[in-house]
């Protein structure tokens, strides 16, 4: 991969999306990547804001870390950061001397992260695991293996272990 790396890291600040990001801190970022997290939201809630709307088709402008620290901020876009994950990606920033931003859009989220990996382009992107058993899995479908299968770049799945 080129030394400009946009490293993608699907969150949606559950157990198994912190366990990917702190992987990908640990495994996969080095300086100088763009370490870009890209969250979905289901689609048709507006109650945050009427901007959602106009960025609904194309997903949010790339929001850098000072933005999406702020609370004030990242409820226009109706998402709620937890903490962990904001000392994660800060951290790596600092001490790995990365550009971390976030993507966010509406929709099905096997099908918006296979569009980011496209529109934003990345390089590479990694997805937790939530572990579900085969019938769930067939029942529910899975997100990563979705991505596995229909994304156009590198996908890297990493497990949860409860």
């Amino acid at each position: 991969m080129a030394a400009d790396r946009r490293v993608g890291i699907a969150v949606d600040f559950s157990p198994s999306s912190k366990n990917a990001l702190k992987w990908a801190v640990g495994n996969v970022i080095r300086k100088g990547d763009h370490l870009i997290l890209v969250a979905v939201r289901p689609e048709g809630h507006y109650d945050e804001g009427d901007q959602i709307q106009l960025w609904e088709a194309t997903g949010s402008p790339l929001i850098p870390l000072s933005e999406f620290c702020d609370p004030i901020i990242m409820k226009r876009y109706g998402v709620k950061p937890d903490p962990e994950t904001l000392d994660i990606v800060a951290t790596a920033a600092r001490q790995t001397q990365i550009e971390v931003l976030m993507k966010i859009y509406w929709g099905d989220p096997r099908e918006k992260l296979c569009e980011a990996i496209d529109t934003i382009p990345l390089s590479c992107i990694i997805v937790g695991n939530r572990g579900l058993g085969t019938l769930k899995r067939a029942i529910m479908g899975s997100v990563s293996n979705y991505v596995v299968n229909n994304g156009s770049c590198p996908v890297t799945v990493v497990k949860h272990h409860v």
